[in-house]
């Protein structure tokens, strides 16, 4: 399998995929961050191509800022804001040849993530 990095959201709020989320990728390197990507999630809560693959995959510490509280706001969600607002997952890429794969499962109060296949 080739090298890539993908992300998928789950809105476990109302038990669907998160379509139209706002999400960007950043590589850490100590303090600095530098953008690499800005996307939105389809309506399966997937980005149409991976947020990286083949050789821009590099080892190394990277960001995925989810803006949870935009997206259950544009939802009319009672409860957008009023705890997440949005939701960074700093990762390590320790093999620049492996599938990183980082979902968010994402409710206006809480969030959970692991590395998935």
């Amino acid at each position: 399998m080739p090298a890539k990095l993908t992300t998928h959201v789950l809105d476990t709020a109302a038990g669907r995929p998160a379509a139209g989320m706002k999400l960007e990728l950043f590589r850490a390197e100590g303090a600095k961050l530098t953008l690499i990507k800005s996307a939105r999630t389809n309506a399966d809560g997937r980005l149409p191509d991976p947020l990286l693959e083949g050789k821009s995959v590099r080892r190394g510490d990277y960001v995925l800022l989810f803006y949870v509280g935009d997206y259950f706001a544009k939802r009319r969600s009672p409860d957008a804001r009023k705890f997440l607002n949005r939701v960074p997952i700093v990762f390590s890429v320790a093999d620049a040849k492996a599938h990183y794969h980082v979902p968010l499962l994402v409710s206006p109060w809480s969030y959970s993530t692991y590395r998935g296949s």
